[in-house]
């Protein structure tokens, strides 16, 4: 991307505006009060565990209490909403999603769920036959290991499904993907091309591409599609935002984004069109970072709406696609450690530019070797760090060696962790790694007695978008369907204190925001959600029977469910 380019959307960006964004100005000349009373009110607030009543004024919480000692500050012409005994939550933020990502994906084929590769082969030609030839199909969610057979597919039956038409389908983990020839073609994929830095074209025994792409290959391929209008995306994100708000979500921490993004989301922000609070990490382009700098968009917070936190980085795969990178060969697959995406120097001079300029850093690291690699280069930073504010992230630290569990609590380093990743993962997990590794697998629990404290989130569109869906993961440690009865390792599991704990309180501390988010407190953003039953009290397996009812923003209903 050209440096200039990237000045002239910073500039869009940076341009400044009131505290509290579109959605203060378009109260203008309303009611700037709001009474909620007669609820149960969980605060995630140590001093006042439990109230009946919050008081919001501008946006923000003015009292929190008991229905009759908030109700006297309300004025004459404040809203007030009876909650008639349901319960409150603070606002839920999924502190690891791809927001852009999902976004785009509610245009294309939905592969989740898919029982085999028959069934999205069906879709294929159903949608190369209503569209036009030669345009693009993409899709994203098929999971082989949800199939009888578990192989990887190949381009074979896709050529076949849509010969004129080029095709892309990304696995459920976003490392992996199948491509048609077509779609090769245009990429310019062929016996000859070699595998770019960080990722592989899976080929035959005669050297020719199956298809397959793993991590930085697939990039090759989604280079080739044409990009998305402006206009289109702008729908797009509004949608999100919407179903964001419907789960009951008021924050996401998009994982990386860039300067073109960021200048949509703060037009739509500027004229009161994304409804939600967003706070992004950039990815890592050295040559963009001083720009990015510059423009102050780097560990800046905009406003209330729109927070740049940090800078993004990869260092391996997915366990499901076999390329998280592992200190022993995979247990399925001998000779197979998974892929390092950089080598461990060059990670470590990026890092620490990032690093020295005074950013954190939020690193994707699934297995054990990718896990140590990124320790040992935050344990190289310069003295005082990263303890020292910065807040340094290691995303997903699903697989880790006994022997690191501790060096996260130690180093500063926080584990952000994705809960259903587990439940997903468990049913061929002990395949890849075996048994004795499952001991530093998911190690949620192993984490927090060291002294850990772990934001929760989702990975979305790699998992479900629905929060609850994260508690319940978190708490059971079992699958959709009750499996297996006593969890899986259950000595990990999370209490719901702690599970909803990740999505408020860690999720905002994490991003450096637990002055203004995480719990509903005086001074606090009025940002909280109306659910179905108390979550704190209810049979854990019934967490996923909890409805939204309504969800606050900013004191503003911005979703309800019909029953509030």
């Amino acid at each position: 991307m050209k440096v200039r380019l990237i000045v002239c959307s910073l500039l869009i960006l940076s341009s400044a505006r009131p505290a509290g964004g579109a959605c203060a100005r378009e109260k203008e000349g309303k009611a700037v009060e709001a009474l909620f009373y007669n609820g149960r009110i969980i605060t995630m607030d140590p001093q006042r565990p439990v109230a009946e009543a919050i008081y919001a004024r501008g946006g923000r919480i003015a009292g929190v209490g008991s229905t009759e000692e908030i109700a006297a500050l309300a004025g004459a012409g404040a809203e007030r909403h009876d909650l008639k005994g349901m319960t409150v939550i603070p606002g839920l933020t999924d502190a690891h999603a791809h927001f852009q990502g999902y976004a785009l994906s509610l245009a294309n084929l939905d592969l989740s769920g898919t029982g085999s590769f028959e069934e999205i082969l069906e879709m294929v030609r159903s949608k190369a036959a209503a569209g036009e030839k030669g345009k693009w199909i993409s899709g994203r969610g098929w999971d082989q290991n949800d199939w009888a057979s578990k192989d990887f597919p190949d381009r074979t039956g896709l050529d076949l499904a849509s010969p004129d038409n080029p095709v892309l389908l990304v696995r459920v983990c976003g490392h992996a993907a199948l491509a048609n020839s077509a779609a090769l073609v245009l990429a310019g994929i062929d016996s000859s091309t070699g595998d770019p830095e960080g990722g592989r074209i899976v080929r035959d025994v005669s050297g020719r591409p199956t298809g397959l792409l793993l991590d930085e290959a697939v990039s090759m391929v989604k280079r080739a599609i044409p990009p998305v209008s402006r206009a289109e995306k702008k729908r797009l994100f509004a949608l999100a935002a919407r179903n964001c708000l419907e789960a009951g979500l008021t924050g996401v921490h998009d994982m990386g984004i860039g300067s073109e993004t960021a200048s949509i989301y703060r037009e739509m922000f500027d004229s009161g069109a994304l409804p939600l609070r967003l706070t992004v990490y950039y990815n890592y382009d050295e040559e963009d970072l001083d720009s990015l700098i510059a423009a102050g968009l780097v560990g800046g917070y905009a406003d209330d709406h729109y927070a740049v936190a940090g800078v993004k980085f990869f260092v391996d795969g997915s366990l499901g696609a076999r390329s998280a990178a592992l200190l022993e060969d995979y247990s399925d697959d001998p000779g197979n450690l998974g892929l390092l995406m950089m080598a461990p120097e060059e990670l470590f001079r990026r890092i620490r530019a990032v690093h020295d300029r005074g950013f954190p850093v939020a690193v994707h690291a699934i297995g054990d070797r990718a896990n140590r690699t990124i320790l040992d280069i935050f344990e190289k930073l310069p003295a005082g760090s990263p303890s020292g504010g910065l807040r340094h992230r290691i995303e997903h630290a699903q697989v880790i060696s006994p022997e690191d569990i501790g060096r996260f609590a130690g180093l500063g380093v926080i584990p952000s962790m994705q809960f259903v990743h587990c439940t997903s993962d468990m049913p061929w997990a002990a395949e890849r790694l075996g048994e004795e590794r499952l001991a530093g697998a998911y190690a949620w629990r192993s984490l927090i007695e060291t002294g850990c404290r772990i934001p929760g989130g989702s990975d979305f569109p790699v998992e479900s978008i629905d929060p609850f869906r994260g508690i319940y993961a978190a708490v059971t440690r079992m699958d959709e369907r009750g499996n297996p009865a006593s969890g899986w390792f259950p000595g990990q599991r999370l209490t719901v204190e702690e599970a909803l704990r990740s999505f408020t309180l860690d999720a905002a501390w994490a991003a450096r925001q637990e002055g203004t988010r995480g719990s509903i407190e005086k001074g606090k953003l009025a940002d909280f959600v109306v659910i179905s039953g108390d979550i704190t009290s209810i049979d854990p397996a019934r967490i996923l029977e909890i409805e939204v009812i309504a969800t606050v923003l900013g004191q503003e209903i911005v979703y309800d469910s019909g029953k509030f």
